[in-house]
């Protein structure tokens, strides 16, 4: 790609992501409709999305297979994905829509130390001061919202989980189609969640469906996982790991507005939420801004 072509593909792939993350804002609605336990409803989630990225495949006639070490990694790399999820929902149930989309906001902080870990590269200042911002207002919602702490904490660690599997996915899509990881890692979710239900014994009248239980699940797994899912994958080629996940911190903006759309429950969130909320979203839009500044800095300060 030239350089010419470079800001226009990045513009783009920003656009996808915003939408996605907007997407996937809906998926915490979803989740505090939907009936069943974070673990069923998970399973169901995945096996939605797999199979419509199968049929995708077949009726597109495209390939995806891949070499036996690419098949397990992206199996494994499942288990993080199932992983977040069933905690990112049983999170939703420990306590509010709000509450835990906002903690997941410390994708961001966890992104700044891990991503240069994995990939043995410069830690970079700006980034773990923008993550720890984003902590602060993790933590001012924390000491003002004590009644959820499980709920919180839950939401943290699905953050962890989240953080983990899109850096190593950053690596994969530029090796692979993003429809064919986001194939191979939801089926691993799925193998990983029916282990886990028969060990537990979790087949039974708890994952029992209602009529609108089976239809949110659809809108779910389908427009919510497997396409916001590969959205979410392919704009890692341009974008890097951090700069998704501190797009993706504006999924409590819109989450936090559908749920008082659905719910009318904004005001049940005291005035430590929204220092803490508003923390965030500052540093948000403040990051891109502060790197370009100094970026123009350290070039111009450059010899001619």
């Amino acid at each position: 790609m030239n350089r010419i072509n470079a800001p226009k593909e990045i513009n783009k792939n920003l656009v996808i992501l915003h939408f996605t993350v907007f997407i996937w804002g809906f998926t915490g609605i979803l989740g505090a409709l939907i009936s069943i336990s974070a673990v069923s409803l998970v399973w169901y989630r995945v096996l939605i999305a797999a199979v419509t990225l199968f049929l995708y495949f077949k009726f597109n006639k495209t390939t995806f297979r891949v070499n036996r070490d690419t098949f397990f990694r992206l199996i494994l790399t499942g288990a993080l994905v199932g992983g977040h999820w069933i905690l990112f929902f049983a999170s939703i149930k420990l306590s509010t829509v709000p509450v835990t989309l906002v903690c997941l906001s410390s994708i961001t902080l966890f992104t700044a130390i891990f991503e240069p870990l994995i990939n043995k590269t410069r830690i970079s200042r700006l980034e773990i001061f923008a993550g720890t911002l984003i902590i602060a207002g993790i933590i001012l919602i924390f000491k003002f919202e004590t009644q959820y702490t499980k709920g919180i904490i839950t939401g943290l660690i699905s953050a962890v989980f989240a953080s983990l599997f899109s850096i190593i996915n950053s690596r994969q899509v530029k090796k692979h189609q993003a429809p064919v990881i986001a194939f191979y890692e939801l089926t691993g979710a799925f193998f990983w969640i029916t282990i886990y239900l028969i060990f537990t014994s979790g087949f039974n009248s708890t994952m029992r469906l209602s009529n609108s239980d089976i239809g949110y699940l659809l809108i779910l797994g389908t427009i919510c996982t497997s396409l916001a899912y590969v959205a979410g994958v392919s704009v890692m080629r341009e974008l890097s790991a951090f700069r998704v996940a501190l797009i993706t911190n504006l999924e409590p903006v819109y989450g936090i507005l559908l749920s008082f759309v659905f719910f009318r429950d904004m005001n049940k969130m005291t005035i430590g939420f929204w220092v803490g909320a508003l923390i965030i979203l500052s540093t948000i839009l403040l990051y891109p801004v502060t790197r370009k500044h100094i970026y123009r800095r350290r070039n111009s300060d450059q010899p001619a």
